[in-house]
């Protein structure tokens, strides 16, 4: 019969497994499954990236997204968000610009281009007061609504 602490220990070994392969840095139990959560969703989204991208290959058609196109990308400490358009459109960037403030997000690193269609690479960090509580789906939506909603479009 398996002893309590030998179960102890199983479970122990199996959660700094489960951190090493998600690349966690925390500590307590229900971070470390916080985390690989997370980790999974990100892989999903990715997969699902490629299938479309090996689809696409497959059928040897030029499969263009429909414009505009709005990609998040969890970080350790934040978001990778990508956003391009087929045209450019004066004051955009300043609407999804407060799209993120109004999520709580602190632009770390931009790169933007607006001439004939509109580029936005961004690196945004929650704020210190939102603690975590933004995540990836919220972060596209907001950015869809700003583009929606703004006069040119």
């Amino acid at each position: 019969m398996v002893s309590r602490e030998q179960k102890r220990a199983s479970l122990h070994d199996k959660l700094q497994i489960l951190r090493t392969l998600t690349h966690s840095h925390a500590v307590n139990k229900m971070s470390i499954i916080s985390d690989a959560s997370t980790y999974i969703k990100d892989l999903k989204q990715k997969i699902a990236a490629l299938n479309k991208e090996l689809a696409c290959a497959q059928n040897m058609n030029i499969c263009e997204e429909p414009s505009p196109v709005v990609r998040v990308q969890v970080l350790e400490k934040g978001f990778l968000i990508n956003v391009f358009m087929d045209k450019s459109s004066p004051g955009l960037l300043a609407s999804i610009l407060e799209a993120f403030d109004g999520l709580g997000l602190t632009v770390l690193e931009a790169r933007a281009s607006c001439s004939n269609s509109f580029r936005l690479q961004a690196v945004g960090a929650e704020h210190d007061e939102a603690d975590g509580l933004i995540d990836a789906n919220a972060v596209e939506l907001a950015v869809m609504q700003a583009i929606k909603s703004f006069p040119g479009n």
